[in-house]
């Protein structure tokens, strides 16, 4: 293997010395350089063939690809890849979480494929920003924190999302929820209701967005605002998509969630769609939910649906000075419902809660608790054994009465 190993470093530098800088060379001229080194690295060193097929994949991943790290993008059981540093990668396949015998051949290398990935988005990550949030071509979400602020290396988390949007009927065979409550989000979702989605990381806030956009009238036209773009909105087909841009050394001004909001407003929207609102934006989201524009959905980061009340708090007073019970009053008229979803000891995505905001009452907003996961155990095989359970509190009828649909 450590033979194998310098064999292809070697077939690397002699292949980077080949490559004419000064034009595009495809694809397919990089392959022919590439057949002609490992014919001769072949000869040279008595390379079996299966030694010659892996010494030709790994050699084009490095130079026109993402290196060691394509074997696991084309893994589709993969869903999340952790690089911390050349010399150590993760993995989570089908919720267990692995270290690879896999490393880059150096930090340089790593940063390559880091510049390479954050180009593509017009990112730019360098000691003076050493932060940076990306995507892939295929939607993946991709985190880059660099040196001198990570210390072990370039840090580089990419979170996968399925090739095919995941369904709310892929979500009732997973048994995340229930096909009764399935159809009532839906009679929500048709009824403009204001829903927002909450969760911890990893819980599956964004796939269940996608899911629940399946129910949006495909007449109307939706707009969706994103930090990064990985919503994937289908059967819509007057849609608008929106990313935020950072400021850039060429001069380039930041465009936050905030200056998309404010500008959404003016391009006539039937729904506004925020991937996740983590801070001030927060305010604006919530006045356009209470000037018009019902039916918006979004996500946020919290630990139950009371918890996402109060980072709502929070995050509205990072943008605007208001007393409390002003900012409660405002939420509770422009969010109509929240789900809220968790990852349970076996790793399966469950919603856990759907709650209606159901007023604000002496400075304090008011849930009406409407569906419950209530847990029954475990299997043989220490799967979580539960069902999402329809509690006693009705809804309030306006919004389904309004678009003609007959409450329970």
């Amino acid at each position: 293997m450590e033979k194998y190993e310098e064999i292809r470093a070697k077939c690397r530098r002699e292949l980077l010395e080949t490559i004419d800088y000064t034009r595009d060379m495809d694809d397919e001229e990089i392959l022919d350089n590439i057949d002609r080194k490992v014919l001769k690295a072949g000869r040279e060193y008595y390379l079996t063939l299966d030694e010659r097929c892996r010494l030709k994949k790994e050699l084009f991943a490095s130079i026109r690809r993402l290196d060691i790290l394509e074997e696991f993008l084309a893994d589709n059981r993969v869903t999340e890849i952790m690089v911390n540093g050349p010399d150590a990668v993760f993995i989570e396949r089908e919720g267990q979480l692995v270290k690879q015998n896999v490393r880059f051949e150096s930090k340089e290398k790593l940063s390559d494929v880091i510049q390479q990935i954050v180009a593509k988005v017009n990112r730019v990550v360098n000691e003076a920003s050493p932060i940076v949030d990306a995507r892939l071509e295929n939607g993946a979400r991709v985190n880059v924190v660099m040196p001198p602020v990570a210390l072990n290396g370039p840090i580089l988390t990419i979170r996968r999302f399925p090739d095919e949007p995941i369904r709310i009927e892929d979500l009732l065979k997973l048994g995340s929820i229930t096909e009764e409550a399935a159809e009532f989000l839906q009679k929500l979702v048709a009824a403009r209701f204001n829903i927002f989605i909450s969760g911890g990381t990893g819980s599956g806030k964004t796939t269940f967005l996608n899911a629940l956009s399946d129910y949006i009238p495909g007449e109307e036209r939706i707009i969706t605002i994103e930090d990064n773009a990985e919503l994937q909105i289908r059967n819509i087909p007057n849609l608008v998509r929106l990313e935020t841009r950072n400021a850039n050394v060429e001069g380039c001004k930041a465009v936050s969630i905030r200056d998309l909001i404010k500008t959404a407003l003016r391009m006539r929207p039937d729904r506004i769609v925020v991937g996740e609102v983590r801070g001030d934006e927060a305010i604006d989201l919530l006045m356009a939910m209470n000037t018009g524009h019902n039916g918006s959905l979004s996500t946020g980061h919290a630990n139950s649906s009371f918890d996402m009340l109060s980072r709502l708090e929070t995050m509205v007073l990072m943008g605007m000075e208001m007393p409390l019970p002003a900012i409660r009053r405002q939420i509770a008229s422009a969010v109509d419902i929240i789900i809220h979803l968790g990852r349970l000891r076996d790793h399966s995505r469950k919603v856990l809660e759907i709650m209606e905001v159901a007023g604000c009452r002496d400075g304090e907003i008011l849930l009406s608790p409407l569906y419950a996961f209530v847990e029954e155990g475990s299997d043989e095989k220490g799967r979580v054994m539960g069902r999402l359970v329809k509690q006693e509190n009705l809804i309030h009828c306006e919004k389904l009465m309004n678009a003609g649909i007959l409450p329970e």
